[in-house]
């Protein structure tokens, strides 16, 4: 079992960043591919960055592409989400993931492993 704990959800001003951070442990976390995903109220869970164990190739969803990183730490075994320019419809609870490969952990059904979700709010 991979358990995730995300941590640095919180309130922001349009324009502003922020930083969520997902902590893994259980035997082979490091060799799992890591992602993240929102979920606004009402509607459904969506993708939105994913990396690879190595961490040479990631993804972003179009939506957030050219304002959003994700990154890893295999030593800490700790994958990152810097958003950067917020927007009021970035506002959700943002979830980490865990899947065995980069493309699993891009689609929702075939994630592994979640976290419980940490909120991000983005005032206007």
């Amino acid at each position: 079992q991979v358990q995730l704990v995300e941590s640095g959800g919180g309130l922001v001003q349009a324009g502003g960043s922020l930083r969520v951070s997902c902590a893994a442990s259980g035997p082979t976390s490091s060799t799992y591919a890591m992602g993240w995903f929102r979920q606004a109220p009402g509607k459904e869970r969506e993708f939105v960055a994913a990396i690879s164990w190595s961490g040479g190739t990631s993804y972003y969803a179009d939506s957030v592409k050219g304002r959003f990183t994700i990154s890893r730490d295999n030593a800490k075994i700790t994958t990152s989400l810097q958003m950067n320019n917020l927007k009021p419809e970035d506002s959700a609870v943002y979830y980490c993931a865990a899947a065995r490969n980069t493309r699993a952990v891009m689609s929702r059904g075939d994630v592994d492993y979640w976290g419980k979700g940490t909120l991000v709010t983005v005032s206007s």
